[in-house]
Order: structure tokens, then sequence, then C-alpha cells
């Protein structure tokens, strides 16, 4: 792991400037200069704004925020700048916590337990040294050109380590939060999350609609009966311990345990609603309103068949960065989700996921069978304009753009987040990787390879065997995974951040009206769901859910790297409403809302 000093630019280490000479914005040096000059206002802070910063440095003067009275423009001025203040003094008073990884990457001299993908690598699929070495000498500076130094093994490149080193304006920096570290290759629990992963690519084309207890398709029944079997599988279970086809694939969070002070300790859960009802949520099944226009639930879907990596060969060059030749077959006729290879191609990128979810809840019903409406959630009771019912309505504070403005803003927070983790702490290996390694020891009698036979005496891998001729995994992507670690998920944290964003904004006990399925005669088709209460709250974690286990559902992540992704993203979402809180003029009590975790929280 590369400690938080080696990225600390150290006063000693600025350069000084020559005369006349410019230092360009976004540039290592530029990147010191800036520091320079947050110097000067962090002594102002500090001070607690009596000193005034040199006025060469470019910073305000702080003692106007001992001043008082002046027109509505002067204070507003004055207030936006002792909230930016307080805020930021906040936010760094967070401490850096002590991010633990797995230890595989000290464990293994080859490099078998880390994310070598994009580097070249042998015929065994073990890495070169020797760029590894590069990789790593770049992720201790954090310099652009170092990372131009780093030798590639294919075309493909590398996904954006250097940004996760941008600074947040607001909210908590990528390196303040905690998450547990990842299971080890040799464990129990990666070995269940491979066989899980195993069975996920086995049960690709069977409907959602056979995930249930009375269900008579032998494949859902064996996956649950051996996932039952396995010590490691942190997924759910029934009251006496079993996982029953009912609870096959639901989502978990994987919070740090706080029962274990070193922080090494994981600890999942369901989220609320995750297990309850359909498989997949009532956001991704109806029409999304827009306005005059709308945005059909149907997804033109892959055809069965579409399997990659299933060549040795290909695989290999694949994890050495060479571009894939081909392409996803799709069915000609749109359909309803109703399958992990639809959700598989769903999550594969480009979806609407929460924008639209946020269209279906602020948008009101429709009566009028022409026009796309949406469930006319309540807004969430701390909403204050729940209160100003004579003269004004929300918009720019509180109302459907405020709450929408802050979704992309959100995503390129918590992208930041998960990939500083990828990148500087955990360099988990793909799933592609982890075939290649159950490949190498049973198929070329590789012995040093330290699987567990959880996983290398599964059901799930001996039937994949059995279908495909080989123990690679099938993936549903040509391409496999992007070029960056496995854990945390990153679509998984985008849609968890998504998910928190609006349980806060909109009543999350609000029971959805007319919910539906998928027919399982004609997936083309909704039915009536009939069955438990579905609620905001329960939906839109099934969402999160949902898009993380569609990656699952394609080959490239494990349980652990979604489940992860769930807290993560919490945490995150947490300081940016934390932030907002303080911007707003209406009476406000503060959000308060339910954790993935099902406690209670108020901001």
């Amino acid at each position: 792991m590369t400690k938080q000093q080696d990225l600390e630019v150290r006063p000693d280490t600025v350069p000084a400037v020559p005369a006349g000479e410019t230092i360009q914005q976004g540039t290592a040096s530029g990147r010191r200069a800036f520091f320079g000059k947050a110097g000067a206002l962090s002594g102002a802070l500090l001070a607690g704004g009596a000193a005034q910063a040199q006025s060469d440095a470019g910073v305000p003067d702080l003692r106007v925020l001992n001043e008082r009275g002046g027109d509505l423009n002067q204070q507003l001025r004055r207030e936006t700048l002792r909230v930016r203040v307080d805020r930021a003094k906040a936010n760094y008073d967070q401490a850096i916590p002590n991010h633990q990884n797995n230890g595989d990457e000290e464990r293994y001299a080859n490099k078998i337990g880390s994310d070598t993908r994009g580097l070249p690598h042998n015929a065994r699929g073990e890495v070169d040294l020797k760029a590894w070495g590069e990789l790593k000498a770049a992720l201790a500076t954090g310099l652009p050109a170092d990372f131009e130094k780093v030798t590639l093994g294919g075309t493909r490149k590398l996904v954006n380590p250097i940004g996760t080193l941008s600074l947040n304006l607001t909210g908590l920096g990528p390196n303040q939060i905690a998450i547990p570290p990842a299971p080890a290759l040799a464990s129990q629990e990666k070995a269940a999350e491979a066989v899980e992963i195993y069975w996920q690519s086995l049960l690709r084309d069977v409907p959602f609609s056979e995930y249930r207890d009375d269900t008579r398709n032998e494949l859902v029944r064996a996956a649950a009966a051996e996932l039952s079997r396995l010590p490691g599988y942190q997924g759910p279970r029934n009251a006496e311990g079993k996982v029953t086809p009912a609870l096959l694939f639901r989502g978990t969070a994987r919070y740090v345990d706080p029962s274990d002070p070193s922080g090494r300790k994981a600890k999942s859960v369901a989220p609320v609603g995750v297990l309850v009802g359909p498989y997949i949520s009532q956001f991704l099944l109806r029409d999304v309103p827009y306005g005059l226009q709308s945005i059909s639930g149907t997804i033109r879907a892959q055809l069965p068949g579409n399997d990659f990596l299933l060549n040795p060969e290909e695989l290999l060059g694949n994890i050495s960065g060479q571009a894939h030749k081909r392409v996803v077959r799709l069915d000609a006729k749109p359909r309803y989700l109703s399958t992990g290879r639809d959700l598989a191609e769903y999550s594969r990128g480009g979806a609407p996921g929460f924008w639209a979810a946020s269209q279906i809840l602020s948008t009101a019903r429709s009566n009028d069978p022409l026009v796309v409406g949406g469930i006319g959630a309540p807004l969430a009771a701390s909403n204050p304009y729940l209160k100003y019912k004579v003269t004004q309505g929300a918009n720019a504070s509180f109302g459907a753009p405020f709450v929408q403005s802050l979704i992309p803003l959100a995503t390129t927070r918590e992208i930041r987040a998960n990939y500083w983790q990828k990148w500087f702490v955990h360099r988990v290996p793909r799933p592609e990787a982890i075939s290649n390694l159950a490949h190498q020891r049973l198929a070329k009698g590789v012995s040093d390879i330290p699987l567990h036979d959880d996983f290398l005496k599964s059901d799930a891998l001996s039937r994949s065997h059995a279908k495909y001729g080989v123990h690679l995994l099938s993936h549903a992507y040509p391409d496999g995974a992007p070029y960056h670690s496995s854990y945390p998920g990153g679509a998984s944290s985008a849609a968890a951040i998504h998910a928190t964003l609006l349980k806060a904004f909109f009543d999350e006990s609000f029971v959805i009206p007319d919910p539906v399925q998928p027919d399982p005669n004609d997936p083309t088709k909704l039915i009536a769901y009939v069955g438990p209460p579905l609620t905001v709250g329960g939906e839109l974690n099934k969402l999160a859910a949902n898009l993380g286990w569609g990656r699952n559902f394609g080959g490239i992540h494990f349980r652990s790297d979604a489940g992860a992704s769930l807290p993560q993203a919490e945490e995150l979402a947490l300081s940016l409403l934390r932030d907002e809180r303080y911007t707003f003029r209406e009476d406000f009590a503060g959000f308060s809302f339910t954790r993935f975790d099902g406690s209670k929280v108020t901001i």
C-alpha cells in the first residue's frame, strides 16, 4: 500500500519559481504552487480569521468574518465565505483512517494476488515485474510523468489512477473513508465468491422468476444448495442458515465491523428492501417520464450465447491489455429486464439509472394513457417546503432540479473515492485473473497457485467445465473488465451514492403504487406484483444492488466488490449532504433517512 505521506507535497519539495516564469495550471508544479497559496490561507484559518493573508497570495482577508451589518448582498457574500471556511476546516478535521489491505501483494512475489492487468504478462499470466515496479513507482509519486513511463502490454489504457488525486471542494477526500480489506486470494470467502460468480454465469439466461423457493429449475436449486454449504459465503441466509432460491444473488453491504478496532474485520448485511419482492427494482421496470417525452422501461437484451474470454490465449491477451475484436449480439425485440444476462447488459454502461429514478419519484402519476407519469412520491418529512404552503415552492433548493444537479456531482466525487481505493490501497485481481489461475492450476498443473478447495472442487466449477470444456469463467462482455482493481466496485459505488441522496430527499417509507414484474411467459409485458409492500427506500436500495450485481452477472466483479462500495458511497454522500446542509436559507432541521445497514441517520 502507498503510504499517505508519499502523496503529500512537503514545503521543502516546492521549487522556487524563476522570475518571469509561468506555472501552468494542472501541472505538477502548478499544483505545488497552489499548495503554497493554500498554505497562506490555512495560516489565516488557524488564526481564527484574525490574521491577514499576504495580498499577493490571492486569498481574502478573513477579518471580514468578524464584521456585522451591511446590506443583504454583503451579508450573503460574507456568509458564503464563512460557510466555505467552516466546512473546509470541518472536512479537514476528519482524520485519515488506517487503510488496511489483505496482504496479498506482499504475500506473493509473482503478484498473482494483485491486479496487474494491462501490463505485460508471461504465458502463465504472471506480470512482468519491471513493468509492475514502474506502476508502483508512479503510484508512490502520483506524478503524471511517472505514469507515462509505465510499460503496457497492449493498447488498452489504465483507468484514471491520477484522477483520484484531484481535490474535492465539497465533501470528504477520497482517502478519508475506510472500507474493510478485500478477501484474500487463498481464503474461504474468496473461494465462495468465485463459486457464486461461476453460478451466476451458469444461470445467466435463467429468468429471475425462477428464483423462488418452490422453483423446479435444477440449476437454481443446485446453486442455492452449494452456496449454503460454503462457510465463506457472505450472502443472505434464512433463519436456518440456508441460502434459499429466493435469496440467491441478493445484494449485501460490506461494512467495517465496528466490533473490531483494527478495521480488518468485515460485516455484511442485506440492505432494507433488497430481500423483498421481485429481484429487479421497480425503478428499472417503469417507463421514465421526461416532460412530453419518455424513455421505455424495455431494453435491447443480449442474446444467449454471448459468452466471452473462454479461450486461454484470448484471456491472456485480455490480461495483457490487447484489444478485443468480438461484438455482442442483441435481440431485435425489446423486453423488460428478466434475466442475469439482461441485468449484465443494462449495467454495462450508459443506462439512465438514478436519473431515471429521480424522474419517476418526482413526476406525478398520470391518468392520461398517452402520457407517461411517475409515482409522485412525497418529499421527505424534513423538507421545509412542506411547511411553506402559501407563497413559494422548491426549485433551486430542495426541488427536483436541485436533486438532479447533485447526481452528476456525486458521481464524480464517488468515482474518485472508489478508484483511489482501487489504485492506492487494494489492487485486487479481477475475476478474469482468478479464472486464469484456476485454468493454470487445473489444466496446466501449476501446483503453487493457492486457490481454496471450496472453489477448486466446487459443483459450479465442475458444471462450467462440462459446459464450456475449460475451467475459465464465461464473461458477458467481450472486453472483460476495465483496467483497474476489482475492489471496490465502481458501478456499485455510483449507484449507492445516488440511492443515498434520493433517500434523503424523498419519503423512503412511501409504498410504491401498482408494483409490477415481467411476465414469466412473455418478458415483453409486465404483470402486477402481488406480495409484501415495496417502499421507495427499499426499491432504491434494491436498485443500487441490482446495478452492482449486474456487473457480477457480467463476470467482472465479486460479491465483496459490490458490497464494500455501498457503505463507502454512503459515507461520501453523508459528507456531501452535510456540506449542502449549511448552504440553505430555509428553516431546515436536517436530512434524515435509513442507511443500508438499517440504522437511522440525521444530518
